[in-house]
């Protein structure tokens, strides 16, 4: 939800002039915007089907595929889930699969399908996995009460115990007691009802095998008393590794740091989890993992080796950059040092694919003050160092730099000029800020081709785009709680709501053997309900 400050701005939203930026030029001697390619007028029947897209944002708009450059999309089949269930569809839009599961769906490289329990990424019980005709294969339920998993999950393969796991996020039930013996700040009490996220891993047999949790990694300047105090001499600036428990003006309470996405590395065994306040914390799951002994393995991960290896977002949490604010003229703000607001989708661009070990994220632009807010993707090398150059090892941010980022059209997007992380190393947005602004969910993937598919859960919108930003595909979700629609009328947020979607080539060992026959789109199969 927007904070009362951020809704100010949203009266103020006019078109946005940023379109995709490479930053690996020297951001201090050129802004290094890359014009993306002006699309025709007239698509070439022959190298393009559907609707041409259009920028400005509309009050009516029709659904499905409105455009198509099949000389530069990356053929394949696209996976989403909505109203409860979950849609294939080839580039065209027909459908050739579905189940009746649609939460957060993704496939396993054995072709079933793998999503939450029940149809809501903010909680749910546990998950099931599905072959392709529905039948369910596995199925895990959280019956700790105090546990309560959410958003998101993965199934992994496991070295150490060579079989395959699955991680999840979950919020755990915190008393006043417990947060403050870690050095909550007594004055904000009590701390009824806090919760603070955890990663669990479990096996195919349901048994938890390795756990991490924040509330073991938290540092504070408070209570001098406690284990976890900064110490003589020492400031909340001094621990980057560790989470400040007294973040101003945000003590802790429910869903505290609402983590909604993770990844896993298998060649670093490594593990990144994103909060929507607008950073991700990359953690070590293979040193923290003993083989055979959960309960020293839970305690291992509760140990400093189970530290921050690397944040990314929002240094004035640690106290190493300033913070969004409103200036003396309310009508000006600034993001400060925050790079990301509301995010989504944090993930490692796998290996084979352009821009492979860098994170990519979907940045909502939520909590960043902007006077004309948006939505953005990132792409960032963590690795970078104020010389831009590749450390193989993780750089704090701050310690990387940032440069002045200034729009090409300044007076008519009224966007400010902002400063950007030198890691950040590839952008994309829109020029028209409204084109896929999302204030929630979303996701973003590299494709093999270097294209980018990207999702925009608010308006269930998915597009395609090249390195350079040229719209290749586009498609709105048809489907809403009412059915599905072939005409999407003046509507409120996420009314045809899709939280991801991922595309899968024909060559996808997911795919392997599958009936891929297209059966019509959408609208002629889920018919929109009437009212009687």
């Amino acid at each position: 939800m927007y904070t009362n400050n951020t809704l100010k701005f949203l009266a103020l939203a006019l078109l946005l002039g940023m379109g995709v930026t490479n930053a690996s030029a020297h951001p201090q001697t050129t802004q290094a915007t890359l014009a993306a390619t002006q699309i025709p007028a007239t698509p070439s029947p022959t190298a393009s089907s559907g609707i041409q897209p259009g920028g400005a944002a509309t009050i009516q708009q029709t659904t499905e595929l409105r455009y198509w450059d099949k000389t530069k999309a990356y053929n394949g089949y696209t996976l989403f889930g909505a109203a409860g269930k979950s849609y294939l569809i080839d580039m065209e839009g027909n459908v050739v699969n579905t189940w009746n599961v649609g939460t957060n769906p993704r496939f396993l490289d054995n072709g079933d399908l793998l999503d939450a329990a029940t149809d809501d990424p903010s909680g749910f019980a546990g998950f099931v996995e599905l072959d392709w005709t529905g039948n369910t294969i596995w199925r895990y339920h959280e019956s700790r009460p105090n546990y309560h998993p959410h958003h998101d999950f993965e199934r992994i393969f496991n070295k150490k115990l060579n079989a395959y796991t699955t991680i999840y996020i979950a919020n755990l039930d915190i008393t006043n007691d417990q947060c403050i013996a870690v050095g909550c700040d007594p004055k904000n009490g009590p701390y009824n009802g806090a919760q603070m996220d955890t990663i669990v891993e479990v096996d195919m047999q349901g048994k938890i095998v390795w756990e991490w949790r924040f509330i073991d990694h938290v540092i504070q300047d408070v209570d001098p008393s406690k284990a976890n105090y900064v110490g003589a001499g020492k400031t909340i600036a001094d621990y980057p590794n560790r989470l400040n428990i007294n973040l101003p003006g945000r003590s802790v309470s429910k869903d505290w740091l609402h983590c909604n996405s993770l990844d896993y590395n298998p060649e670093l065994d490594q593990i990144v989890i994103n909060s929507v306040q607008g950073e991700f914390y990359v953690i070590d799951h293979g040193k923290t993992f003993l083989p055979g002994d959960s309960a020293g393995s839970v305690k291992l991960a509760a140990s400093s080796a189970g530290d921050f290896l690397y944040r990314f977002g929002d240094p004035a949490r640690y106290k190493q950059g300033d913070p969004p604010s409103i200036l003396v003229d309310w009508t000006a703000s600034t993001t400060g040092n925050k790079q990301i607001g509301a995010s989504h989708d944090i993930q490692w661009i796998k290996p084979g694919l352009p821009g492979a070990g860098h994170f990519l994220v979907f940045n909502n632009g939520q909590y960043l003050f902007e006077r004309t807010p948006q939505s953005y993707i990132f792409e960032i090398n963590g690795y970078l160092n104020a010389s831009k150059q590749d450390t193989s090892q993780y750089v704090n941010p701050p310690d990387a730099g940032y440069y002045r980022w200034v729009s090409d059209d300044a007076k008519d997007t009224h966007k400010q000029p902002k400063q950007m992380s030198n890691q950040i190393v590839w952008t994309y947005s829109s020029k028209n800020n409204t084109a896929f602004f999302s204030h929630i969910g979303s996701s973003a993937q590299r494709l093999p081709n270097g294209n980018t598919l990207i999702c925009a859960m608010t308006d269930g919108h998915f597009f395609e785009v090249t390195a350079a930003g040229d719209l290749v595909w586009e498609y709105i979700n048809p489907v809403t709680r009412d059915g599905a629609v072939k005409v999407l009328p003046d509507s409120y947020p996420m009314t045809n709501a899709a939280f991801r979607a991922y595309r899968y080539g024909p060559d996808d060992p997911a795919l392997k053997g599958k009936t891929l026959t297209p059966k019509g789109p959408i609208t002629s199969l889920v018919k929109a309900k009437t009212n009687k």
